[in-house]
C-alpha cells in the first residue's frame, strides 16, 4: 500500500535510508484470509516462515493459531524463541529439508519436533542420529512450478521431494528403520494463475487418496504452500472462496477414503507477507548514459538500497511496484518517463527494474530528483529475508507500523561489529 509521504520522510530522518517498513494491518488481514481458508473442521495452515521469519510476524502467527513450517534448524529455534510450541502432538512446528546440516539433527531430537524429509538418504540420517519419532515424507508429484521458472517446486527438474514412484521403496526403508509415516506432504508452488493452483491442488490431491490405503498411519495430508499474490496488480484478488471449498471437499474426499480421521494442511508463505512490506529507498543522483553502436541511452535514478535489501529483480528478474514519494504517478497530468533504477553495489547488475532476460526494463516514473524517496512495494516475502552483507554492508533496519499509527523498530540498522561478530582466530591443527 502506499503510506503518507509526511510518515516516510519522518522515519527517513529518524532511522536514516534504506529502511523497511512492515503494515501490521495488511499482514493481520492476509493472515484473516488464511484463516478463512482453513476454518473447516480438520483443516489447518502453517506459515513457512523463510518468506519473513521476523519474530514480530511469527508471534502473530501464534496468535492466530497458524502453525511454522521451517527449513533449518535456526528456523525452529527461531519459531521457538517466539513463543510456539515444541513436539509432535499437535506438530506445531515442521521441519523441511532436503538434507540435514547444521544444528538441524540435534534441533529435531531436543526439541521433538516433525522432521520432513524430501530424500530417502535422511532416514538413515535420522537413525543414526538416535531418532525413534514419526515423520513426514515430501513427496514430488511431478508437476507444479513457482512464481517464476527459477523456482520449479514440482517436475523432473526439481531438487525437492522424492519422485513419486520412489515413495514406496522410501517406506519400506523408513519401516525397516522404525520410523513411522504419520503425514505425506508435496508443494507445487505459488503459479502465476488462480486457476491453475485450482487445477493442481486438485489433482494433488487425487494423488493423496490413491496412496492413504498403502500408508496406513498417515494422520496428516499436507497440499503445501503456493496461494500466489499478483505483484503487478494491486487491485487484484485471489478468489478465496472456490479455495475454502476446495480445501473443505479435498479433506472430505481424504477422509472418505481413508476412513479416518485426517487433518489435511496448507503452508503458504509469500501471500501472508508479501504486500504488507515496503523498503524505502532515497534517490541520490539522477544520470543519463548516451545511445551509441552498442544500444540505446538510459535515465538512471541511482538510489541507496540494492540487492543486498532486495536480491529478487537481480536473481529473478521479478517485478516490485515503484512510487516516487510524493509524486502522484496516478494523476495522468503527472509527465513520466522511462526510468532505470540502479543500487550502490559495485555490480553491474544491482538494477532493480530488469525483467527476467536480465535485460533493463525501465519504468514509466515520475522524473526523481536527488533527495527524493523511493518506494519498491511488495518487499514483505523473500525481501529482508534473502538480503545478505555483500559489500560489507549492514543489514536495514526493520520497521514495524501498528494499526493506531505507532512505529517501532523490530530490528536495527547493523554495523561493523555485527559484520565481524563471528570471525575468529582459532587454531585447529
Amino acid at each position: 500500500m502506499n503510506h503518507p509521504p509526511a510518515l516516510l520522510r519522518s522515519l527517513a530522518e529518524k532511522v536514516g535510508t534504506p529502511f523497511w517498513l512492515y503494515d501490521a494491518r495488511v499482514i493481520r488481514q492476509r493472515i484473516a484470509d488464511i484463516q478463512f481458508l482453513t476454518d473447516t473442521e480438520g483443516v489447518q495452515a502453517r506459515f513457512a516462515m523463510k518468506a519473513c521469519p521476523a519474530t514480530k510476524v511469527l508471534k502473530e502467527m501464534k496468535a492466530a493459531n497458524i502453525w511454522i513450517d521451517a527449513v533449518s534448524g535456526n528456523e525452529v529455534l527461531r519459531a521457538l524463541r517466539a513463543g510456539h510450541p515444541t513436539g509432535h502432538q499437535p506438530p506445531v512446528i515442521c521441519l523441511t529439508c532436503d538434507v540435514f546440516r547444521d544444528n538441524a539433527l540435534p534441533v529435531v531430537l531436543e526439541n521433538g519436533i516433525l522432521p520432513n524429509i524430501g530424500s530417502p538418504g535422511q532416514i538413515a540420517d535420522l537413525k543414526k542420529a538416535g531418532y525413534s519419532g514419526p515423520i513426514s515424507v515430501r513427496v514430488n508429484p511431478g508437476f507444479g512450478h513457482g512464481h517464476v521458472n527459477a523456482c520449479d517446486t514440482g517436475g523432473p527438474s526439481s531438487k525437492h521431494g522424492i519422485w513419486l514412484e520412489d515413495l514406496f521403496a522410501t517406506k519400506e526403508m523408513a519401516d525397516k528403520a522404525g520410523l513411522e509415516i504419520t503425514m505425506l506432504h508435496a508443494h507445487i508452488g505459488s503459479g502465476p494463475q488462480f486457476q491453475e493452483l485450482h487445477d493442481n491442488l486438485t489433482r494433488l490431491a487425487a494423488e493423496f487418496v490413491t496412496l492413504l490405503e498403502k500408508f496406513t498411519k498417515v494422520n496428516t495430508i499436507s497440499l503445501g504452500g503456493g496461494i500466489p499474490h499478483n505483484y503487478r496488480d494491486h487491485g487484484a484478488q485471489v478468489p478465496i472462496e472456490p479455495l475454502h471449498e476446495l480445501f473443505a471437499s479435498c479433506h472430505q474426499r481424504l477422509v472418505s477414503k481413508a476412513r479416518r480421521d485426517l487433518r489435511l494442511e496448507i503452508e503458504p508463505g509469500r501471500y501472508y507477507v508479501a504486500p504488507g512490506c515496503t523498503l524505502v529507498t532515497r534517490v541520490t543522483d539522477v544520470k543519463q548514459t548516451r545511445s551509441n553502436e552498442k544500444g540505446s541511452g538510459a535515465t538512471f535514478a541511482m538510489v541507496d538500497a540494492g540487492f543486498v535489501d532486495l536480491v529478487r529483480p537481480a536473481m529473478y528478474g521479478s517485478y516490485h511496484a515503484i512510487d516516487i514519494v510524493g509524486k502522484d504517478d496516478e494523476d495522468p497530468n503527472v509527465p513520466r518517463e522511462p526510468i532505470v533504477v540502479a543500487g550502490p553495489l559495485c555490480e553491474s547488475g544491482d538494477i532493480f527494474t530488469r525483467d527476467d532476460r536480465e535485460l533493463l526494463a525501465p519504468r514509466l516514473l515520475p522524473r526523481p530528483a536527488a533527495g527524493d524517496l523511493l518506494t519498491l512495494r511488495d518487499a514483505g516475502a523473500y525481501g529482508y529475508a534473502m538480503s545478505s552483507n555483500y559489500n560489507s554492508i549492514g543489514r536495514a533496519p526493520q520497521l514495524w507500523l501498528e494499526d493506531d499509527g505507532s512505529v517501532e523498530i523490530i530490528s536495527r540498522r547493523e554495523n561493523i561489529d555485527d559484520l565481524l561478530k563471528a570471525e575468529t582466530s582459532e587454531r585447529l591443527a
